[in-house]
């Protein structure tokens, strides 16, 4: 990743600042994975305690030391599942079942197709950079206007993962957090290599391989950027999406000057994104990323998503 600083004449914070000390409470609260995680962990040791007893340290957090969301403490079977089994195959196999529904909500947002695959003898376009050129519907290719390639299909991944990954810290288990974390990654592994061999036809396993390592290396670099951004403030989390999605750029990929709004967009759009999973339910995480048909129908017909740009990320951004 680049080091360049985000351009200092730009004052992201100043497009949404109201949003954003309205959220600060919420936000804030996730934004210390390292220092306050243990604020939100009833620490477990089934060795210490009669068998009599251990029911009452498996029960979870306490309503009254849970401050990250309104989950209550019988909320998930999928998480209750979890709590009494960690450690052993039976999480293992629930969270990575869990996780790769999880998964798919982040894969999806910036999805891409290379439409000449199924034409014998047509060449794939490219960039100026030599990425090749796909296909790619949804807000962040029309409203944001970047280009459907395999780089921004990862970054913008990459960035929902990281939305979860923060209401993943707040899981009662610490073991339940790591596990949750290692599968979510495994699966855009495993996504990221199919990718390159069916659309981009690297087929050296050698040659695939770097490439993985090279994200596993983006991977935690975006941690640690996100991180300090929702702790320092919107420009510092403004310049970590910067830096990542547009590649640390101050014009677009036809020559123009990039429209800072368009960040700002992003940054909100990462505050209200934050927001709305900390009032969410564990085990409704995985309906309410995408919304679900028959919510719906109980909203009147309207399909509610957490995941998806809206018209109120534009507004704080300033594009609409």
């Amino acid at each position: 990743m680049s080091t360049k600083l985000l351009c200092p004449n730009c004052s992201l914070s100043s497009r949404f600042g109201v949003f954003a000390r309205e959220q600060s409470k919420a936000v804030h609260t996730i934004s210390h994975p390292l220092s306050t995680r243990q604020g939100y962990i009833v620490t477990l040791k089934n060795d210490s305690h009669p068998p009599s007893r251990r029911s009452e340290y498996r029960s979870g957090l306490s309503p009254s030391r849970r401050n990250f969301s309104s989950t209550p403490t019988a909320s998930s079977g999928i998480l209750k599942s979890l709590a009494s089994r960690r450690g052993g195959a039976a999480e293992t196999y629930v969270s990575y079942g869990f996780t790769q529904k999880l998964y798919e909500a982040c894969s999806s947002q910036a999805d891409y197709e290379i439409p000449q695959l199924a034409q014998k003898g047509v060449e794939i376009p490219k960039t100026a950079e030599g990425e090749e050129l796909g296909v790619g519907e949804g807000l962040w290719y029309k409203e944001l206007e970047l280009l459907p390639t395999f780089s921004t299909w990862s970054q913008v991944t990459f960035l929902h993962m990281y939305l979860l990954t923060v209401r993943i810290r707040a899981l009662p288990s610490p073991e339940s957090v790591r596990t949750h974390s290692r599968h979510l990654f495994d699966h855009f592994s495993h996504n990221a290599e199919q990718r390159m061999a069916t659309l981009h036809n690297i087929h050296s396993r050698a040659i695939r391989n770097k490439y993985l390592k090279d994200l596993f290396i983006q991977w935690r670099g975006i941690l640690a950027a996100y991180d300090e951004g929702l702790v320092k403030g919107d420009a510092v989390l403004g310049a970590a999406v910067w830096r990542n999605i547009w590649k640390a750029s101050s014009s677009t990929h036809d020559g123009r000057d990039l429209d800072w709004a368009k960040v700002a967009t992003v940054v909100a759009y990462m505050r209200r994104v934050l927001s709305e999973l900390a009032k969410t339910n564990e085990a409704d995480l995985v309906f309410d990323l995408v919304g679900t048909e028959a919510a719906a129908v109980a909203a009147g017909g309207e399909k509610k998503t957490i995941f998806g740009l809206k018209n109120i990320d534009f507004k704080l951004g300033g594009l609409k």
